[in-house]
This record gives structure tokens, C-alpha cells and sequence, in this order.
């Protein structure tokens, strides 16, 4: 279906649709807040009993093969295919014909995934030394990493499955509840970290088992969701079905397009593992604190304006599809530029105050913190990325986003390798945040020559106004910096004060914001009065 010309289409006013973004991004937020705070709390644990030795490398390695897959595909180029085919779908307004779609999309990624589990089960020897080859000089740790990942790997079966089931309910604009499954396998890894690893030879393998109990929990949870709205999964062969086709097209080249920074991160873990003991474990902990307001910004916000951005595209609205992008843009920038600076700032007070203790030492900060201070820099451009590649995809254009991505990898590559000699890990996350920069920058330059898509008045505006309001937020923390690091207080009088500091840091910014009249936060206030009221 071609677009219409802008002068065609229905307009919805600017501030209702930024209203209903909101609420969709608003629901994905709260909960994966809470999601994220449970992975704070997981990750506390494992920094506690196993900091960065050997362990804890092999169990993030364990952990990242089927992270990253599920990422790659069912978060990322299955997610963002199969959403624009299931809007079209909806469109039609035909359920029986919808619901034959989602039975047929089912039976064959359930057969193709169970499939991949098993081959990769066996040759998992092989695929360990291709993923970590610097673990061959240690058989104990190489073993240790193959043994976790057997016991992980089905993750990916489940968790493809729960993204299929996300993305059906989300294009109902039912958002919570695949929101909220993410947090059930933080609460399994826990509850294996502190009930069954202790009591195992290997200590480790209880966290591989809390990974696949977490993955068949989110597909439970989602289950009665689904049979709610009639969308229950159901086996019907039909491998030569449309919609499958569709999805295949659109999903082959946007596995690059989508998840550049997955593959990036896994390169990183590649040429770590030829870095000294500990350093996948640095990356990995500073990485943890970067998802954190990414899942709360980019990820929510791409969440939900992807099913609004294919809606558009199939309605042929192409003004429409501007405003809601225009409106993600800016939402993104607001909570993100203020976001990277203070994640920069308060890098090591941050790591101390959540993982210090135990085999976590004051080094293992300063070291963590180094890789930390590289992916923090690239928050935003991270979050960019999160939110303008779905507009290709929502126009059904995949060859865009594989071409920048494949320009993005290439750099990311020549970086490594320089940037890992003389900075080591924190070198590793330098690169990878070069290459976001890159790949967001060509992602809007191309949107801009595919669709003419320029940000709409007052956008430089509100960007200058929240660049300054986050520079009086800087000022503030430069000055505090000194008593949260000061080493003679006690961990509970930092951690008090630093949950302070950000209270009053982000007061600080929203309030200057507001005078400097933002016009988005005081809309989001008069949301929230009306909320109370």
C-alpha cells in the first residue's frame, strides 16, 4: 500500500497523539522499572557471591549466547517483522483469518526453535570456542561455560515464543502484561542464587537453572493473556501461510538493521575474552547499568510506538507517522540527554552502592566504572536507534537499516581493535558506543531522504532548553561528587546519600525544565494532575 500525501490523511491532533504514546510508553516504563530494579537486586546477589572470577565470566557467557539470540530474534528482527504483518491483519478487520495467522507463525517457530535448541546442544563445544575462544586456554573455565549454556540455551525457545505473545498483545494496546514478564526471571535467578546454588558442587549451575525456569514462567504468564482476547497459540501446519512469507522478508535483513548493537556486543565479548580475567564481567556490570534507563526510555518508547507507526503505515498516513516519531524523538531526548549525565558522573558511586560488597572489590569498581563511563556516553544515541529503526520497519523498508547496520558492524570492528589496545575493555565499550552514534545519525539521515521526515516546530527548541537544564543538573552533582565518594563514610550513609542526590538531581532538572517552558514536561505534569484528580 503507498502512502498518501500528508494533505489525504486524517490528522490527529498533535497533542492527543503524544497523550496516547505516552500512556502506551507510560505502561511498558512502570513496569519495566520495576523489572529493572529486580535485575538490580539479581545482579546484587551474583556480584555478592561471585564478583568477576572465573565463575562469573562463564556464567555471563552462559547468559549472553541465549540473550543474545532472544534479542537478535525475538526482540529484535522477529519482533519489528512480525508487528507491521499483524497490524495489516488487524486492519482487515477478518479475527478468523488473524487468528489462522498467529496459529500458523507459531507452529512453525515453535518447530525451527526446537530444532536450533537441539542442534546447538550438541555441538555447544564448538560454539563456545568460536563465542569465547580465549576461555581454550583454561579447560576448567571453557567446560564450566559449556556446562551453563546447556542448561540456558532453551531460554531462546521460550522466551521467542513470549515475544510473539508480547507482540500480539501489544498491537491490542495491551501493554502490562508483556511488560511485566521480564521481571519473573529476575525473581527465578534470585530465589536459584540463594536456595539451590549454594547447596550444588558448582555453585553456577544454579543460576543456569534459575534461566530456564525464568524463560517457561514468562511463557506461562502470557498464556492466559492471549486465550483472553481470543489469540490462544495453537498448532496448524501451514509453513507456505502468507503471513509467514511476509514476515521472513521483512525479517531476514532487519536481523542486522535492528540489532546492530546486540552484534556489536557480542563481538565485544568475543575479543574480551582474550583481555585479562574479569574483564567480560566489567563490561558486563557496567552494561547492566545502562539497560537500566534504556529499558525505562528507548526500549519502552520503541515498545510502544512501533504497533502506532504500523498502524499509521497501513492507514497510508504518512503525517501521522511523522507526528508520533516526532513525538519519540523528543520524549527520548528529554529523559536521555539529562539520563547520560548523570550515569557519567556518578558511574562509581552507582557501582559501589549496588554491587561492593563481597568477592565485589573497591577495584572491581574502578574497572567496571571505566566501561561504564564508554556505554554511558552512548545512552542516547542507543535509545535513538530504539526509536527510529521501527519507522523503516513500519514502512515495510528493510534495506535501509541492513545497509547502515552493516556500515555501523564495520565500524565497530576497525574500533575494537584499535581501542582495545591501549584502553583494554573500556576500549571495547568506546567502540560500541561510536558505532550507535554512527548508526543512529544514518538512520535519521536516510528517514529524512526516504519520507521527508524533518522534526516538526519547536523541536531544536525544546532540545537546547533540555541541553541546559541538564547542564545546571551537571553543576549540581559535580559539586556533591566529593562527599558520595568520600571513602571514610559507611556503604549505608553513601548509598543514602547518593538515593538523595539523584532524588534531588532529577527535581533540579525537571524543575528547570519547566521554568526554561519545556512544553513537554508540562504536559506530562497536567497528565499526572488529572490522574489524581
Amino acid at each position: 500500500m503507498s502512502l498518501l500525501p500528508p494533505q489525504q490523511t486524517a490528522s490527529v491532533p498533535d497533542a492527543t497523539s503524544m497523550k496516547r504514546l505516552l500512556r502506551s510508553a507510560g505502561v511498558v516504563s512502570f513496569f519495566t522499572l520495576l523489572s529493572r530494579i529486580l535485575g538490580f537486586a539479581r545482579d546484587v546477589v551474583i556480584a555478592r557471591g561471585f564478583g568477576a572470577g572465573m565463575g562469573a565470566d562463564a556464567f555471563i557467557v552462559a547468559l549472553k549466547l541465549p540473550n543474545f539470540l532472544r534479542r537478535l530474534f525475538a526482540e529484535g528482527a522477529f519482533s519489528t517483522a512480525f508487528v507491521p504483518v499483524f497490524s495489516d491483519y488487524l486492519n482487515r478487520g477478518n479475527r478468523e483469518e488473524t487468528h489462522d495467522a498467529v496459529k500458523a507463525v507459531f507452529s512453525s517457530l515453535l518447530l525451527i526453535l526446537t530444532l536450533l535448541v537441539i542442534l546447538c546442544q550438541l555441538f555447544m563445544p564448538w560454539l563456545m570456542l568460536i563465542l569465547a575462544p580465549g576461555f581454550s586456554d583454561n579447560p576448567e573455565k571453557l567446560q564450566l561455560t559449556i556446562d551453563l549454556t546447556r542448561i540456558t540455551f532453551p531460554y531462546i525457545l521460550f522466551i521467542a515464543l513470549v515475544s510473539l505473545a508480547g507482540g500480539i498483545l501489544n498491537s491490542f494496546n495491551r501493554f502490562a502484561i508483556p511488560s511485566a514478564t521480564p521481571m519473573l526471571l529476575n525473581i527465578s535467578l534470585i530465589i536459584c542464587a540463594i536456595f539451590i546454588a549454594p547447596h550444588l558442587q558448582e555453585p553456577t549451575t544454579g543460576l543456569a537453572i534459575g534461566v530456564f525456569i525464568g524463560g517457561l514462567a514468562q511463557l506461562a504468564m502470557q498464556w492466559p493473556a492471549l486465550k483472553s482476547i481470543g489469540m490462544g497459540f495453537s498448532w496448524r501446519w501451514d509453513p507456505h501461510h502468507p503471513a509467514i512469507k511476509r514476515i521472513l522478508k521483512l525479517m531476514g535483513p532487519s536481523v542486522l538493521g535492528v540489532s546492530v548493537a546486540q552484534i556489536n556486543l557480542l563481538f565485544d565479548l568475543f575479543l574480551a575474552s582474550w583481555l585479562p580475567e574479569g574483564s567480560i564481567s566489567y563490561l558486563y556490570y557496567a552494561d547492566r547499568l545502562v539497560e537500566f534507563p534504556l529499558g525505562l526510555v528507548g526500549i519502552a518508547m520503541a515498545t510502544a510506538i512501533l504497533p502506532a507507526l504500523s498502524a499509521r503505515a497501513a492507514a497510508g498516513d504518512l503525517d501521522g507517522l511523522h507526528r508520533q516519531l516526532d513525538t519519540g524523538l523528543r520524549f527520548t531526548l528529554l529523559l536521555n540527554i539529562p539520563a547520560t549525565a548523570a550515569l557519567i558522573l556518578l558511574r562509581e558511586p552507582l557501582l559501589a552502592m549496588l554491587f561492593e560488597r563481597g568477592a565485589f572489590t573497591p577495584d572491581t569498581t574502578r574497572l567496571a566504572g571505566q566501561a561504564l563511563l564508554a556505554y554511558g556516553i552512548g545512552l542516547t544515541f542507543y535509545s535513538l536507534i530504539k526509536v527510529t529503526a521501527p519507522a523503516f520497519y513500519a514502512l515495510k523498508d528493510t534495506r535501509t537499516p541492513v545497509r547502515i547496520a552493516i556500515v555501523a558492524m564495520l565500524s565497530n570492528v576497525v574500533l575494537n581493535l584499535i581501542l582495545m589496545i591501549p584502553f583494554k575493555h573500556a576500549g571495547l565499550a568506546l567502540a560500541t558506543t561510536l558505532s550507535a552514534l554512527i548508526n543512529a545519525s544514518l538512520l535519521l539521515y536516510k528517514l529524512h531522504k526516504k519520507t521527508g521526515f524533518t522534526p516538526r516546530p519547536g523541536f531544536w527548541n525544546m532540545f537546547f532548553k533540555t541541553f541546559f537544564a541538564t547542564l545546571a543538573m551537571a553543576a549540581f552533582l559535580i559539586a556533591v561528587l566529593p562527599y558520595l565518594e568520600n571513602p571514610t563514610s559507611s556503604m549505608t550513609l553513601r548509598a543514602l546519600l547518593l538515593t538523595a542526590t539523584i532524588v534531588a538531581a532529577s527535581v533540579l532538572y525537571f524543575t528547570t525544565a519547566w521554568l526554561l517552558g519545556i512544553h513537554e514536561v508540562k504536559l506530562v505534569m497536567k497528565m499526572i494532575a488529572r490522574k489524581k484528580t
